[in-house]
């Protein structure tokens, strides 16, 4: 199963329905919280090509962007194949 990395902030909904979208796929990911961790929003910030929103999601080096962009993904039939779920 690929790595899938979601940055993250506290009180953000689109966050908490990322985290939920990829628990009903059973997809264990890591989170790494930009107002938690020292260096972790500039991190985001080089891997997202200056994105500054959260959540940012990643699927090993494919940068998926948002939770919007996850869910596109996911009704084209894509994100199962990224996840490699089918």
């Amino acid at each position: 199963m690929p790595e899938v990395v979601i940055y993250s902030s506290g009180f953000c909904p689109y966050c908490t329905w990322a985290k939920k979208m990829l628990d009903g796929k059973q997809v264990p990911f890591s989170e790494i919280r930009i107002d938690q961790v020292d260096g972790a929003q500039q991190e985001m910030l080089a891997k997202s090509e200056g994105q500054m929103t959260v959540p940012q999601i990643f699927i090993d080096a494919f940068h998926v962007g948002g939770y919007t962009d996850m869910v596109k993904l996911d009704q084209e039939g894509k994100l199962d194949q990224l996840l490699k779920l089918s």
